[in-house]
């Protein structure tokens, strides 16, 4: 027999089909290493806290470990504040990321028929005032 329960489903909240491209301020949720043999990778979950509207929406994204893709996830770790003690003896600590916030940018693409999401670039939470798409303005609308 089966029954159906409105709102059984929490993970509706998953970002990928509800959260547009842009800035979030994020904290990271959970991070998992997925060895593969040509492209390990780092699967990380954040939590979106800012804008508020979409305040608790999950991302799910991948930062791979290849030779190629270091800059990329050096990057992410400067920008989200990770030990940087542990980041110069060259060690992640999984468990030392999750709580983490920063600024993630993401877009979405299309890759082989597949939704793929994209971080395209970080930045450190202190910069979200500055960043945030509520204080960008128009091109154009500055006062001279």
């Amino acid at each position: 027999m089966r029954r159906y329960f409105e709102s059984l489903r929490p993970a509706d909240r998953s970002a990928i089909n509800s959260v547009p491209d842009g800035l979030f301020l994020v904290r990271i949720d959970r991070v998992r290493y997925r060895w593969h043999a040509q492209k390990p990778y780092y699967s990380i979950r954040f939590a979106v806290l800012e804008p508020k509207h979409l305040n608790g929406c999950l991302i799910s994204g991948r930062l791979y470990c290849t030779a190629r893709a270091m800059w990329k996830l050096s990057w992410f770790l400067r920008d989200f504040g990770y030990d940087t003690e542990l980041l110069a003896n060259d060690e992640i600590d999984d468990k030392a990321l999750v709580g983490l916030k920063g600024i993630v940018k993401i877009s979405h693409a299309i890759v082989h028929g597949l939704s793929v999401l994209n971080l395209d670039g970080f930045a450190p939470a202190a910069r979200w005032e500055e960043l945030s798409p509520a204080n960008i303005t128009e091109p154009g609308s500055e006062v001279a």
